[in-house]
């Protein structure tokens, strides 16, 4: 026969089993692969110090948001997308707060949220900095950085699609 203890002892390791499942951190993705039309280029994301902004990247990496989204913004210091209309107007169907950290800094390579003039209403067009822009510093959240291919952004042109984004 189960004694009584025994009992107990399953009925405590299931509830603290089950506040573990719930009580841990948000998971989300540290790096990000991006198969383009162009060649593939690999993003370190930085959710410790951008925690909002990386989790939004990584609820729609994670949903494949991202595939076959075309390149909509080409310049010679920049390149975005993420823009589902495809012409720089569209997004998700919902925005997050700006987030913003001192130590980030819009530097060739880095990754940052695209935004409409409102600093709360980025949602999933992002940008991948050609050359610096400190001009763009404190305003716009930087999240990730170019960690491999930007060889492959320097080739980008607009139209150019993300083919598979993980």
């Amino acid at each position: 026969m189960i004694s009584i203890a025994a009992i107990a002892l399953v009925v405590l390791l299931v509830i603290a089993v089950a506040y573990w499942i719930n009580e841990r951190p948000p998971v989300t993705v540290k790096i990000v692969t991006l198969l383009t039309t162009k060649g593939d280029l690999v993003i370190e994301v930085y959710p410790k110090k951008m925690p909002v902004t990386a989790a939004n990247f990584a609820r729609l990496v994670k949903s494949d948001f991202y595939n076959g989204l075309s390149f909509h913004r080409v310049e010679d210091w920049v390149v975005q997308g993420g823009d589902p209309s495809g012409n720089g107007s569209g997004g998700p169907g919902w925005t997050i707060p700006l987030e913003t950290s001192p130590e980030l800094k819009h530097l060739r390579g880095n990754v940052a949220m695209a935004r409409g003039q409102d600093p709360d209403s980025a949602g999933s067009q992002f940008y991948i900095l050609k050359k610096d822009a400190p001009w763009l510093d404190g305003q716009y959240a930087v999240f990730g950085s170019v960690i491999k291919g930007m060889d492959v952004v320097d080739k980008i042109r607009t139209g150019d699609k993300m083919v598979l984004v993980k």
